[in-house]
């Protein structure tokens, strides 16, 4: 039997990246998600996430207790200015690692697949990690300028190329949908209906669940990551 978190969301524990970059901020790599909302809970330290989006450019503060949260298709960078601690609620748990997210690599490589493919794979080593962020660095800060003068052309443009990317993959992303976030909804229906019922056979199954992480000190888009190994799945019961 599974049990997935609420929701059928993700988690993981970020560390925001040290390293500087070529505007001087030290933090991760810049990204949009296609399909998925993506959250920070700030645990510790001090930072700033700066996004794009239709708002235009926006620099948030992040310290002990804020949360923020990106709608699909914000890009957004973490910035590190003092031990930046971060715990990441994904919606949509598998549908990111399944390509739902994209870095703002410069347009050459967004227009041809198998480079972009090759510039985006897992870094193995801090070495590769740093080169992956220097590059969706150096598209992201062309497209940050002009939407700071007033310009969208450019974020527009970077918005139609990832799901260009994206297309040939949203196929494969259905049956993640279906038994993952879809599927924890669903069950909840079902439990409804049963309590309407009077029908309390599902707290048979009332209990907790414990993950610890199963891989620390990863290499993640935004920072060190640390990934759990928890269900998915809310229809096996």
């Amino acid at each position: 039997m599974t049990f997935p978190l609420p929701g059928a969301i993700g988690l993981s524990h970020l560390r925001a990246y040290p390293w500087e970059a070529a505007d001087g901020v030290c933090g991760g790599s810049p990204h949009l998600h296609l399909a998925c909302t993506e959250a920070y809970v700030v645990t510790g330290g001090r930072g700033a996430v700066q996004t794009l989006g239709a708002d235009g450019y926006r620099e948030t503060e992040l310290e002990a207790g804020v949360i923020a949260w990106f709608s699909p298709g914000t890009v957004h960078r973490m910035v590190q200015r003092e031990d930046l601690r971060i715990t990441v609620l994904m919606q949509n748990s598998g549908l990111p690692e399944a390509g739902d997210a994209v870095f703002t690599f410069p347009p050459e490589v967004l227009a041809d697949p198998a480079e972009y493919a090759k510039a985006a794979a897992p870094p193995q080593d801090e070495d590769q990690a740093r080169k992956r962020r220097d590059l969706a660095v150096s598209g992201y800060l062309p497209i940050r300028d002009a939407l700071r003068d007033g310009d969208s052309g450019p974020f527009t443009a970077f918005q139609t190329a990832a799901v260009a990317l994206a297309q040939p993959k949203v196929e494969q992303w259905f049956p993640r949908w279906r038994a993952g976030a879809l599927a924890a909804a669903e069950l909840t229906g079902e439990h409804l209906k049963a309590l309407a019922s009077g029908d309390a056979s599902h707290l048979a199954h009332a209990g907790v669940r414990v993950a610890e992480p199963a891989k620390r000190d990863g290499f993640g888009m935004c920072g060190h990551r640390a990934e759990y190994e928890i269900p998915a799945s809310g229809q096996e019961r």
